[in-house]
């Protein structure tokens, strides 16, 4: 499974990242979790707002610091 958090670095970024990877450690799951900081890299997955979360080239969150139960049920499907 391959994850990537979009953002340049700004504090809700940051806790963007924190939720993935403490959501893929409560799941049991084996991902590679990717923090992309290039605008031009988040700009091809058609964001425009961050944080942004990407799970398998899917991209699941925009704008807002994603809940962990929801990156925990990403994650399980």
């Amino acid at each position: 499974m391959d994850i990537k958090v979009l953002g340049p670095g700004c504090p809700k970024c940051m806790q963007a990242e924190k939720v993935v990877r403490e959501a893929v450690t409560e799941a049991g799951v084996t991902a590679e979790v990717e923090k992309v900081t290039d605008v031009m890299k988040i700009a091809g997955y058609g964001v425009f707002g961050t944080p942004a979360v990407v799970v398998d080239g899917e991209v699941k969150s925009v704008g807002k610091i994603p809940a962990k139960a929801d990156v925990i049920k990403w994650l399980k499907k």
